[in-house]
């Protein structure tokens, strides 16, 4: 890995975010190529997806949307320990979810004068699952949990038919994770095109598929390559997504005492992701940077993936990054933002007070971040490339919006009638004023007598 030494340097805020490795993105090119992508299905539905799944997954499915049946026999083949497994990770990801439903209040400012605030759930989401290098059913759960759990009415999920399906169905471990968190309706649809189908609904092409084969979603969530986020951001207009994801990334901040080897094995874990994944390490012990690189020697070409592996950690997304001490580490980590923070030093509790910008926190060496991949009971779906700084996971909020209600009677709003006038007229809008006035004096209009007006209906 790369050396950025920040040792001995001043930086000003500027300074310190332009020295952190990032990921190049190349989103220009991919808006070129999605775009006609998002066209095409919002034109043809149905045969304009089976066309690009036979084009980008090499497969043609007969049932766009994956029968019920396929869903529950995949429940029945499933190897009992994954399916504990998965069942262990919905049980602790409910749990947390519940507590994360935020709570409705009012406020009452005045006698007659209330303010509340209602949370109401997303009425229909779309729920992207990614495929590529590896299988998510992982995702599934992160998606899935939260949005029940807010009380979304109906949920919609889609991910690439499997490599190794010849009926074009999705991966049966991901097809199982539906049945176990009683998910129906599943498309066996990828990339780009299935954020089509979700933002613009798609209409039947065959008889299987019925007249409307997807009705249009209002939120779409789930991480995806450069071309699923690229897609998300072009619809974005219209629907809601959780957020633009970028490559994975681990930050940590070690001191002298962290054990190397266990740090090369996190920095080797989220490098595994993805070639443009990065991983990024602050310390302030040069002696234990050394030791890190020794032990990424030695295990990197053991692990299975070493050559995506070596990319990734020999990348300029990736670094070393020496700092003069405890307080640069946390402010360079604050810079950089990671999606997954660890914090191996000594006081971590003190040090996790300090970190003002992470998409989740990971306390201490028995903390990896796989934990928080698939059972932890936090959300894995996390802010990336440094958004951080100003966004948030995914969780319950993520399918819900707070609606405010205004409830004043009479007395509530007799108090404050002529000031609203005021103020409306201050920013010349007076029909403004003229709405609330009609409600006391006989003719807000008559501007000569309105002061009269307002005396006389006891506004002033």
């Amino acid at each position: 890995m790369r050396i950025i030494d920040l040792r001995g340097q001043v930086l000003s805020r500027a300074e310190l975010l332009a020295a952190m490795p990032r990921a190049a993105m190349g989103t220009s090119e991919a808006t070129d190529l999605v775009r006609p992508i998002l066209d095409d299905v919002k034109e043809r539905g149905a045969a304009a997806l089976r066309d690009f799944e036979e084009k980008f997954d090499h497969v043609r499915p007969e049932h766009l949307r994956v029968p019920e049946e396929a869903i529950q026999d995949a429940l029945t083949t499933l190897d009992p320990e994954v399916r504990a497994a998965i069942e262990e990770s919905v049980r602790r990801a409910r749990a947390v979810a519940a507590n994360q439903v935020p709570k409705d209040f009012h406020t009452d400012l005045a006698p007659g004068a209330r303010v509340a605030e209602r949370w109401i759930p997303i009425q229909r989401v779309g729920l992207y699952v990614p495929g590529g290098k590896a299988v998510y059913p992982s995702s599934v759960i992160m998606n899935s949990v939260p949005a029940q759990a807010a009380g979304v009415e109906s949920l919609a999920i889609a991910t690439p038919p499997a490599r190794d399906n010849d009926k074009g169905l999705p991966n049966k471990t991901i097809l199982a994770t539906c049945a176990i968190l009683g998910v129906k309706e599943v498309y066996a649809v990828g990339g780009a095109q299935a954020i089509a189908m979700f933002a613009y609904g798609a209409k039947g092409s065959e008889p299987q598929d019925g007249a409307v084969l997807c009705d249009p979603v209002d939120k779409i969530t789930g991480p995806g390559n450069i071309f699923v986020a690229t897609a998300k951001s072009l619809v974005s207009a219209f629907v809601g997504i959780d957020a633009v994801a970028g490559p994975t990334e681990i930050g940590i901040i070690a001191d002298k005492d962290a054990n190397p080897s266990l740090l090369a094995a996190d920095l080797i874990g989220q490098a595994e992701h993805d070639e443009l994944a990065g991983s990024v390490l602050f310390t302030d012990s040069p002696e234990l940077a050394e030791k890190v690189q020794e032990n990424l020697n030695y295990r990197v070409p053991r692990t299975e993936h070493a050559d995506r592996v070596h990319t990734s950690l020999s990348g300029t997304q990736s670094a070393i990054v020496l700092t003069d001490g405890l307080d640069q580490s946390i402010d360079a980590a604050n810079a950089y933002a990671a999606e997954h923070l660890e914090i191996q030093t000594a006081n971590a509790d003190e040090v996790v007070k300090r970190i003002k910008n992470a998409g989740a926190i990971f306390r201490g060496p028995y903390s990896p971040v796989p934990l928080g991949d698939y059972m932890s009971g936090s959300n894995h779906v996390l802010p990336t490339g440094g958004t951080a700084r100003f966004a948030a996971g995914l969780g319950v909020h993520t399918f819900m919006k707070p609606v405010e209600v205004i409830e004043y009677d009479e007395e509530g709003l007799k108090a404050l009638a002529a000031r609203i006038n005021a103020f409306a007229v201050s920013e010349d809008l007076p029909a403004h004023g003229e709405c609330v006035l009609s409600r006391f004096v006989k003719d807000p209009y008559d501007k000569e007598t309105l002061r009269e007006q307002e005396k006389e209906a006891g506004l002033l």
